[in-house]
C-alpha cells in the first residue's frame, strides 16, 4: 500500500576520475616492479650489495632533504630581513629537491633513479614548468564557486608583502578616572 509520497530518486553517482581509477593500479605495478628489480639485482650481484645500495640511497636522500630544507629556511630568513616575500628564483627547486631526496630514501632502485633525476637542475626546471602549466590550466578550467575558483581568486589578489603604516584608534577609551586598563603604548 502506498501513502502517496513519491519514491525518492537518487541522483546518478558522479563519474569517477581517471586519476582515482588508475592511481592504485599504477602504485601496485610500481611496487611489483621495484621488488622484481631488487631480486634481479640481488641475484646478479649479491644481497649485501643491494643492502648497501638501499642504505646509501637512504643516507643520500636524508642529506639532500636536510640541505634543501636548510636552503629554503635561509631564503625565507633573508626575505623576512628584507621585509618582502620570498622570491621564487632562489627557492624554486627546493621542493623538487626534497621530493628527490624522499624518493632516494624509499627502498627501491626505480625510485632512486627518479630521485637522482630530480636532483639535476635542468630536470627540476622542466618539471617545475610542467607542474605550473598544469596547475594554471586546472585553475582556469575550474567552475565558479568551486575550491579551484577560490584558489584562483586568492592567487590574483595576493598581497605584495608591503607593510602599511597605521594607527590604532579605540572607540572605547577609558575615562580619565578609570585605571582598569593600561594605556596602549609600544
Amino acid at each position: 500500500m502506498t501513502t502517496g509520497a513519491p519514491t525518492p530518486t537518487y541522483p546518478a553517482r558522479p563519474r569517477r576520475s581517471r586519476m582515482r581509477t588508475f592511481l592504485p593500479l599504477a602504485i601496485a605495478a610500481w611496487l611489483v616492479l621495484e621488488i622484481w628489480l631488487l631480486t634481479v639485482v640481488a641475484g646478479a650481484a649479491s644481497g649485501f650489495a643491494v643492502f648497501l645500495l638501499l642504505v646509501a640511497g637512504f643516507v643520500l636522500g636524508s642529506v639532500v632533504i636536510k640541505r634543501a630544507g636548510r636552503r629554503a629556511f635561509q631564503n625565507l630568513n633573508e626575505a623576512l630581513q628584507r621585509g618582502g616575500a620570498p622570491s621564487d628564483s632562489g627557492s624554486g627547486g627546493n621542493g623538487l629537491m626534497m621530493l628527490g631526496g624522499l624518493l632516494l630514501m624509499l627502498p627501491g632502485l626505480i625510485s632512486d633513479a627518479v630521485g637522482l633525476l630530480l636532483l639535476i637542475p635542468p630536470v627540476q626546471k622542466a618539471v617545475a614548468r610542467y607542474a605550473e602549466r598544469t596547475f594554471d590550466r586546472k585553475l582556469r578550467a575550474a567552475a565558479p564557486g568551486t575550491l579551484g575558483d577560490a584558489f584562483q581568486q586568492a592567487r590574483m589578489h595576493r598581497p605584495d608583502g608591503k607593510v602599511v603604516q597605521g594607527e590604532v584608534i579605540r572607540d572605547d577609551r577609558p575615562e580619565q578616572g578609570d585605571a582598569t586598563r593600561p594605556p596602549l603604548t609600544g
